[in-house]
């Protein structure tokens, strides 16, 4: 068989072991390392302000901000999986609850996510069919009978509050204020935000509950960045496989843009997937370009995606009408939705 066909030359290589990264599970934004830089003082204080949890005792509600990439989730599940370490030898009943309310698309849904990592069955609370106000009776019940402590952490909670303005049921307000309706156990919520400005956008009475404690996380600049960087590459790449100024433009950047360590690190993963898909032995700064490039083709396909279909029609009726008056964009529309039968 010939070794110019492209999947045997594909095959091959990889049969070889032919490969420049070494572990990819280090490059993936889930990966916790043992030491997270740059961040010893935002660490301490999220430690110490849920340290009274093995302390017998209710931690205040706390609001953790920051821009995306500055290491928030990062920190905050890094501090929880030491505080469950300290639980396993403790009989005191703590619940460690981690959801991303951008993943759960609905209140129903972020707070069955919740039941379910309480311990509760599709019995005791179904996936559909309970009024909001139900499915949260329910849960207090569960804590109250089984005297659990709860942290229950919502990480991009600003969608949250945009899905509490769109219903009208106002969750955070009964969340912040569950410990009222608690005999037995508590519940802590502690809310990760990248809108800065998330806190105006709230109800009064939810303002005061909710941010009890808060930590700020500041931009990376791109000297850390680049620190960051090279830990990274240290532990997923084999020795000397990615080039300075690849690094270098990496951290610029991500660093140069808002100081988005996640972001330098899905670079250099995407850029050394498209050395090794090139077999080049080592990762160069057009490598870095390339992967910049499909990682904005992809952002943007990612978002037309996930609009409604009938949010797509209309950019398709402007794309159609090329610019013309609202009008033409309106009856192109409409003849889209008939040719799509909606």
């Amino acid at each position: 068989m010939s070794i110019s066909d492209p999947i045997d030359r594909l095959l091959d290589a990889a049969e070889s072991g032919k490969s420049i990264i070494k572990n990819r599970d280090i490059l993936h934004f889930t990966y916790i390392p043992n030491i997270i830089q740059h961040r010893n003082s935002e660490q301490e204080q999220v430690t110490q302000s849920l340290l009274p949890i093995l302390k017998h005792s209710r931690p205040s509600n706390l609001l953790v901000y920051g821009k995306p990439g500055t290491g928030k989730t990062l920190v905050v599940k890094k501090v929880l999986n030491k505080i469950q370490d300290r639980v396993e030898k403790s009989k005191f009943p703590i619940k460690l609850v981690y959801s991303n309310s951008k993943e759960e698309t609905t209140l129903y849904g972020l707070l069955v996510s919740f039941g379910r990592q309480l311990g509760m069955t599709d019995k005791e609370l179904p996936g559909t069919g309970l009024a909001i106000s139900e499915v949260f009776k329910r849960i207090l019940n569960n804590i109250d009978e089984s005297k659990i402590n709860a942290i229950f952490v919502i990480d991009e909670i600003d969608y949250l509050a945009q899905l509490v303005s769109k219903t009208g049921k106002d969750i955070l307000y009964q969340l912040t204020r569950a410990n009222e309706r608690l005999k037995q156990g508590s519940l802590t919520l502690v809310g990760i935000s990248n809108d800065l400005t998330f806190k105006e956008k709230l109800d009064p009475r939810v303002i005061s509950s909710l941010g009890e404690e808060e930590v700020v996380f500041t931009n990376y600049n791109v000297e850390q960045i680049k620190k960051i960087l090279e830990e990274r590459i240290k532990e997923a790449f084999i020795p000397n496989s990615v080039e300075d100024p690849a690094l270098n433009l990496c951290a610029a950047l991500a660093g140069g843009e808002h100081g988005d360590a996640r972001r330098a690190i899905d670079l250099i993963r995407v850029a050394g997937e498209i050395a090794e898909r090139q077999q080049s032995d080592k990762v160069t700064q057009e490598h870095v370009r390339e992967a910049s490039l499909k990682i904005e083709e992809n952002k943007e396909e990612t978002s037309l995606k996930s609009y409604p279909l009938h949010e797509k029609l209309v950019i398709l009726a402007i794309m159609k009408a090329g610019g013309s008056s609202t009008g033409e964009i309106y009856s192109s529309y409409k003849g889209l939705c008939k040719v799509v039968g909606r």
